[in-house]
């Protein structure tokens, strides 16, 4: 069924209409009728020409450090503590008393700068206390990709009292569960190793940078939108892809994998690959309303471009990386 304009989710955010740069003598069949919502993923032989804005630039390797437009992401610092903030479970692993690596899994909260807090039963029958150890935590989206981060730096416990009562608060709401107070020990970060996902090179964060960081202000919203988009406006995203990016191939299928406050992922299937693409919002958004609108005035840019109403006054995405 057809969406109205500014209707791609509910519910429906009133928006003035963007910024246009209409043909002369727009063809309508009446002059007060306003189109529906439609974009179509292939347009049909007698829709209107329209401009390409740039050339793509597909890359088989991993992300080039120029060329691409980092300013349209989150920093790979604050990606970790989203990524810290939205899980709840880790891997902990540090020497063994007899000198072995060992690793075991474990809950955890954060502290209010992202170190993580862990409930262990006597960990110095198993660990060297305050020696060197690494907290690797990991976040699937869409069941498509795999953020994950490795914290490297050393258990000790907090002797802070005030500190000790908030962790204790913290793991009781996110849990429902009571913990005592001796056996929370705190994961000191001296520095975090980011990786978008498996099989991807790593990039190092320094402590200051992760501590810093903010965690991304959609992330508890996120997977909802993710997932309403994907399974009811599938025609929207693919219309989004089409207007917005320029594959340089025939698109097999679209899929959008994630959504933070300066803009979103696709996977872009071809026939013989899949591709990722960024795409940025028209400008920062800080909370669920604002990611809605920003998805109902790009959709109905894109319907309109698509008609031949509108021009694009944008550069499309240049950049897409090619990932299997």
């Amino acid at each position: 069924m057809p969406l109205a304009p500014h209707a791609l989710l509910s519910p429906a955010i009133p928006l003035p209409l963007p910024s246009l740069s209409l043909p002369k003598k727009p063809i309508l069949s009446s002059p007060h009728q306003i189109p529906p919502l439609r974009i179509s993923s292939r347009p049909s032989s007698s829709s209107p020409h329209l401009p390409r804005c740039s050339l793509v630039s597909v890359s088989t390797e991993a992300p080039p450090k120029a060329g691409e437009n980092t300013r349209a992401k989150p920093s790979p610092a604050e990606v970790s503590r989203t990524i810290m903030e939205l899980s709840s479970t880790g891997t902990f692993s540090s020497l063994s008393t007899d000198g072995w690596p060992l690793a075991i899994g474990a809950r955890f909260v954060v502290d209010a700068q992202g170190a993580p807090a862990v409930c262990l039963n006597q960990p110095e029958r198993l660990f060297t206390i305050d020696g060197l150890s690494t907290f690797h935590v990991q976040f699937e989206q869409t069941g498509s990709r795999t953020p994950q981060c490795t914290l490297l730096g050393s258990l000790r416990k907090p002797d802070d009292a005030f500190l000790l009562k908030r962790l204790r608060a913290k793991w009781e709401k996110k849990y429902a569960e009571e913990v005592g107070e001796d056996l929370i020990y705190l994961i000191s970060v001296e520095k975090v190793l980011q990786i978008e996902d498996f099989k991807e090179d790593g990039i190092w964060v320094t402590s200051s940078e992760y501590l810093n960081a903010e965690p991304d202000p959609l992330r508890n919203f996120a997977e909802k939108i993710v997932d309403e988009m994907n399974s009811k406006h599938v025609e929207d995203v693919r219309g989004l892809c089409n207007v917005y990016v320029e594959p340089g191939f025939q698109v097999a299928d679209t899929k959008m994998i994630w959504v933070d406050r300066l803009g979103f992922d696709l996977f872009i299937y071809s026939e013989e690959a899949v591709f990722a693409a960024r795409i940025p919002f028209p400008r920062e958004v800080t909370d669920e309303k604002g990611a809605k609108s920003s998805f109902n005035s790009m959709s109905h840019l894109a319907w309109e471009i698509g008609k031949g109403y509108a021009t694009p006054d944008f550069e499309k995405v240049k950049f897409l990386r090619r990932i299997r």
